[in-house]
């Protein structure tokens, strides 16, 4: 094959690649919600929603600033929301996906990975594999007075999350807790989600979750309201045979002779 055949298959290569990572797009859907805490975020690939995540969530990140006598470190916490303004970026792929949320001109960028794997009896599950925070501690809304301002990033290790039959979207209203390590002195950052719903693969309909596969936590507390109203019903259930049982035993028992009351009457019998 000649320079010039090569040339034109590098090309053609290079501009399909543009193509296929063009037409993955992220879209901002949380105007769509009711909450205002909650956000919704989908990325697309050739005009179809192929992740999708729907949930509220909030960063807790420890930081150093400086004590009243100059010298000693104090760690104090920033609390920091995710804005429903935020800009999405993410990759779609057969067996492993991301998504990107960044806000304030990149001081902040949440990524989630996801991946499929096979479990025991060959059951294909998805999961969260990794997620990663990227923060700057120079960046005065959420830190003021950092010491030693600049950006860190925060990254899970070994992380299997929220696992999820494939073709389904995990569903959870209880929060969920993950805990990342910082390059920041190895401080743990904490990420609390909430009010949940995602889907990172094989998603059929555009825009549309999946049948939903809800957490055991929610599961858990269903039935522990469920319980008082089964119990109570089962209760009185009881009362009610107790009383059917004992009214038909009235019935169907013989009537006993009455004893005279008046004790003269005995002298005449």
């Amino acid at each position: 094959m000649g320079t010039l055949t090569w040339s034109v298959v590098l090309c053609s290569a290079l501009v399909f690649r543009h193509m296929v990572f063009a037409e993955q797009e992220g879209e901002n859907l949380s105007g769509l919600s009711t909450n205002p805490d909650k956000g919704i975020f989908a990325v697309r690939e050739n005009g179809t929603t192929c992740l999708m995540v729907e949930f509220a969530v909030r960063l807790t990140v420890p930081f150093d600033v400086l004590a009243l006598n100059g010298i000693d470190l104090i760690t104090e916490q920033a609390y920091l929301p995710l804005p429903r303004g935020a800009e999405i970026e993410g990759r779609c792929a057969s067996t492993e996906s991301e998504i990107h949320i960044s806000w304030k001109n990149n001081a902040y960028i949440l990524r989630i990975y996801f991946s499929k794997e096979l479990r025991d009896k060959g059951v294909a599950v998805w999961k969260i594999s990794k997620v990663q925070f990227v923060y700057d501690t120079s960046e005065t809304t959420h830190f003021s007075n950092a010491y030693n301002p600049g950006k860190h990033t925060a990254s899970t290790h070994r992380l299997s999350a929220l696992v999820t039959p494939v073709g389904r979207s995990y569903v959870c209203a209880a929060q969920q807790t993950l805990t990342l390590i910082s390059t920041d002195h190895q401080k743990g950052v904490t990420l609390s989600m909430y009010d949940i719903q995602i889907q990172p693969f094989d998603i059929y309909a555009d825009f549309v979750f999946s049948e939903p596969y809800k957490c055991m936590t929610d599961q858990r507390e269903r039935l522990e309201a469920a319980l008082p109203l089964v119990l109570g019903f089962l209760l009185g259930l009881i009362i009610v045979i107790t009383i059917t049982v004992y009214h038909f035993h009235l019935k169907l028992t013989p009537p006993q002779p009455q004893l005279p009351r008046d004790r003269s009457m005995y002298k005449n019998m």
